[in-house]
């Protein structure tokens, strides 16, 4: 049974509720929804409800927090066109340059290739990196940066990359 003090305020309160949420949820049976789960959350307190000082301010504080659930987890949807392909059968340019990148890779200098596979391939940092090889930092920085000029430029000519208006690769041939 229902302990009479959740029945009484929820009598007292419930239009300000329901008017609290349709200000701010358009579909009337959706705010009918948040307020039936608040309803249910009162229940559930059953007499502990009861020592609540404030009933009103409680119910507000809980409100608030199922309509921001409600919120964070609801899944917007969109209509797709219906020519629009669902998948993408080829990858982007930039993604199919791996065997370009890692046959070129192997004709670069022992130096090169090593800073090139542990900065950019393997995540170390460039202060890690400077420090295993007993470099400063900017002499590091500095290798990784002609490692990667000399790579590219061999990229570009040896796979015949193009690249767009915005400097990104756009397409090759890969050999």
């Amino acid at each position: 049974m229902t302990p009479v003090c959740i029945l009484s305020a929820w009598d007292a309160h419930e239009q300000e509720l329901r008017a609290f949420l349709r200000a701010r949820i358009a579909d009337p049976h959706d705010a009918d929804d948040v307020l039936q789960d608040l309803f249910l959350k009162l229940v559930l307190q059953g007499h502990a409800f009861c020592e609540v000082r404030n009933p009103r301010a409680w119910l507000f504080s809980v409100l608030r927090n199922v309509l921001t659930d409600r919120l964070r987890t609801a899944k917007t949807f969109i209509d797709l066109d219906a020519d629009m392909p669902l998948e993408r059968d080829e990858k982007p340019p930039i993604a199919q340059l791996e065997e370009c990148l890692m046959r070129n890779l192997a004709q670069l200098s022992e130096e090169d290739r090593n800073v090139v596979e542990q900065c950019d391939l393997h995540g170390q940092t460039q202060a890690r990196y400077a420090e295993q090889h007993g470099l400063a930092l900017s002499a590091a920085k500095s290798r990784l940066l002609r490692a990667r000029q000399r790579l590219r430029k061999q990229i570009v000519m040896n796979c015949q990359i193009r690249f767009d208006e915005n400097g990104q690769v756009c397409c090759h041939v890969p050999r």
